[in-house]
Order: structure tokens, then sequence, then C-alpha cells
């Protein structure tokens, strides 16, 4: 049995999918439903990027969306999934929404809409340059956790991502005072990201109430293929507990780290990743090598199926 996998932010670049749009026309139809359903330029930020959109929240994640549905479509048309038995689809933060597309949970323009309101959501909830994020390495997330409890740390886990990565959220002064603590208590590598706001974290609770009701009015279909919600790391086929996960996603931790393990637990053998860069299949190997990974990012990697 195979299941696939989409992206989150940060594996965005300029370019992705680029040579899937100018090839397959089902990655073409894909960038204008988008472009028609939110009224942005999405084939020119991907591709050109005159005005550096690319890297700003309410642009970011509709791209990478754009830009691993136009991938997936093509692997939808060209090969034989149903011979793969895909039966299990799951995505980083963002990816999700990439997921419930891919499953026809919800329509592509239903998608790029709440995508490009939860990009702006975001990209709002508080001002720039004061909350961020940071990723540590070398202590898995119950170990992260309980030096938080202990020294009593104003920061959350974000990204439960693997064994030896964890993802933490916060104001930018919380996040720099928590560092050499973090460092003195077992963590080997202390990295804040280049992103615009605390994601996946408390902060982020108003913008999560406000998309509540969207997400509430989309409708959610029935298919064959189950999800693997952020959430709650647990697979379901069932569509108003697939919603309700999503609708709790953005203000609690992304669970990659168990949502995984679930995979292993439903006897999934291979991972098929679609979309830019090939982050997810490095995480995957760091928390198990029960899985062969395929990575789809560039028409080349097409080969992989023959």
């Amino acid at each position: 049995m195979t299941a696939i996998l989409f992206p989150g932010q940060g594996s965005q670049y300029i370019g992705m999918s680029e040579d899937f749009y100018n090839n397959f026309l089902n990655s073409k139809l894909v960038f204008e439903e988008v472009e028609d359903s939110t009224s942005i330029d999405v084939k020119k930020i991907i591709f050109e990027d005159p005005l550096n959109q690319l890297n700003l929240t309410n642009y970011t994640q509709l791209c990478i969306f754009t830009a691993s549905y136009s991938i997936f479509r093509v692997i939808e048309t060209e090969f034989d999934l149903k011979n793969m038995n895909v039966n299990t689809m799951l995505g980083h933060s963002l990816g999700e929404y990439s997921a419930l597309v891919s499953s026809y949970k919800i329509t592509l323009s239903d998608c790029a809409k709440l995508l490009k309101l939860r990009g702006d959501l975001m990209h709002r909830a508080i001002n720039p340059n004061e909350s961020g994020m940071a990723a540590l390495i070398g202590l898995d997330s119950i170990s992260i956790q309980n030096i938080i409890d202990e020294v009593n740390l104003d920061v959350q886990i974000a990204n439960d991502n693997s064994p030896i990565q964890v993802v933490i959220s916060g104001m930018i002064n919380n996040i720099d005072k928590s560092r050499d603590i973090f460092l003195k208590n077992g963590v080997k590598k202390f990295v804040k990201l280049n992103v615009s706001a605390a994601f996946h974290s408390n902060l982020m609770l108003e913008a999560q109430n406000i998309m509540r009701k969207y997400i509430d009015e989309t409708i959610f279909s029935d298919s064959s293929v189950s999800i693997i919600s952020n959430f709650s790391s647990k697979i379901s086929n069932n569509s108003e507990t697939i919603k309700d996960s999503l609708i709790n996603q953005m203000a609690n931790k992304v669970r990659w780290k168990e949502s995984i393990n679930e995979l292993e637990i439903n006897n999934e053998k291979n991972l098929i990743e679609i979309g830019p860069g090939k982050v997810l299949s490095g995480l995957v190997k760091r928390i198990t090598s029960s899985f062969e990974i395929t990575s789809i990012d560039q028409m080349k990697d097409l080969e992989l199926f023959k």
C-alpha cells in the first residue's frame, strides 16, 4: 500500500513545478483555476517572483499548494494510482490542504480560497518581527517539553518533526531567551527560522477562530482515500472528523512524527512525496526506516515511476 505526502511552508523555490506547467495541460489548468479563484497571479510569483512575494506567508502557502497539486494532477493522469494502492494522504501544515484536494475531499477552487485567507490571516496575526520560530536539533519533543515546563519558558512546540528535530514558536524575545537554556540542556543546534510569525501556537488562535467559519462553510466530500491530520495524527475517512481537525490545525502543533508512526501502524509500505523539495523524505528517514520513499519534484523524477 502507498501513501502520498505533501510539503509545507519552507519548501518553496522560484521555478517550482515550471517544467510540469510547460509540458502538461493538466498542470497548466490547475494554475488557471487557482488564479481564477483567488485573483492572484501565482504563475508570475512562482516562476519569476519580481516583487519578492514568494517568501511572504500571504502568498507562499497558495503558491506551494499550486505547485504541489499541479504535479499531483500530472501523476494522477499519467500513471495509474489505483495500481499503486494509494489509500492514505497527508501533508505538513498547509500540505494537509494539498492532501484534501488530491483525495477529493474538497474542491480545488474551495481550497485555493481557503489558503488565500489562511495566508492572509497568519500574515496579519501579529506584527511582523515580533514573533517567530526556531528549530531545535538533538532532542525529542518530550525532552523539549520537559525543559519548557521545568524552566517555565514562554514558548510552545509548533512542529514535532522527528526524534531529533522539534520546532518551537513564540515571541521573538522569548525565543531568544530560551536559546542558551536549550543549548545547556542537550539541544545540539538552535536555528531561528526565516518566518514572519509564530505559526502553530496560541498566537494563531484569533486567526484560527476566523478561519473556522470558512472551513465550516466548505463542503467536504467522501472518497476512498483516508487522511492523517496534523492536529490528531490519526487516520480517518470521516469528513466531519477531518474537517474538525483542519479547523484546529492553525493554533496547534503539527504532529508529524506521530503521523508517520500512524502510517507504520496501518502497514503502509511505500511513500511518495509530491511537491517542491525533499524535506519530508528527509524527516521520514529520521523517524523510521520502514518505508520506500520516492520524491517527485521535477519532471525528471517521473522516471522513478517507470
